[in-house]
């Protein structure tokens, strides 16, 4: 079976390369991703201008980098360079930052995945607290686990997955949950320059409203791996 990754890190991070060797034993794998960091694009698709996208020599995957969203590079593999319709699956991240709660709308990482899925193909978005003590390559062992007892369902899914600081119990434990609520406190910071121009930059202080012990926010805070179905039909 053919599995295709992406991220919203780029090319160069480090969740997406753990992921893809956790995975080539079972699966062949192929790697499309931004060229640079594309955090926060959600399901953006360039329009307007040309994309450049290039081969990169790798004697384990198939790997290409396009210059441009998340969605960009999941939509142009699979309607332009998968022809022969072999990709079963899409993995997005592992994403460097966890994706949470109300967060996932804004999320690169959870766009990439939700391509996959409104092409019929099963799909994980898949995070890691940026504080985490856990590898990413244990993080990466984890999801292949997890993936493998999905696919074997043959059922279609749309997961968004995110792992916590540290284990509860010392090991992995998958528990299903719904998305919370985050906000941010102070979420501009305004900047006048030299010249006088005025300028503000997105940083804020998380402020969850619902932690429930349903939420994927309770989950990842007391140790487990939260396991999030989601569903792009908003009406």
């Amino acid at each position: 079976m053919k599995i295709l990754l992406s991220n919203d890190d780029g090319i160069d991070g480090e969740g997406i390369w753990a992921m893809a060797h956790a995975l080539k034993k079972d699966f062949e794998v192929v790697i499309a991703a931004p060229m640079r960091q594309q955090s926060g694009m959600s399901h953006a698709l360039t329009l307007g201008r040309k994309l450049e996208y290039k081969r990169l020599d790798n004697s384990d995957f198939e790997v290409w980098t396009i210059d441009g969203t998340p969605t960009d590079c999941v939509k142009f593999y699979l309607e332009d360079m998968d022809a022969d319709k072999k990709i079963c699956a899409v993995i997005s991240g592992i994403n460097h930052g966890s994706n949470l709660a109300t967060d996932v709308l804004y999320s690169g990482t959870v766009g990439a995945a939700l391509e996959g899925a409104l092409h019929d193909i099963p799909a994980l978005a898949v995070s890691v607290d940026v504080q985490s003590e856990i590898s990413f390559e244990s993080v990466a062992e984890e999801t292949a686990k997890y993936f493998l007892i999905r696919m074997r369902r043959e059922e279609m899914f749309f997961n968004n997955i995110n792992f916590p600081k540290k284990y509860r119990a010392g090991y992995a434990e998958f528990r299903l949950a719904r998305l919370g609520k985050r906000d941010y406190i102070n979420p501009f910071a305004r900047i006048t320059d030299e010249e006088g121009r005025f300028f503000f930059e997105i940083r804020g202080e998380i402020y969850d409203s619902d932690v429930a012990e349903d939420t994927d926010i309770y989950a990842v805070n007391h140790g487990f791996v939260s396991v999030t179905p989601l569903n792009f039909n908003v009406g």
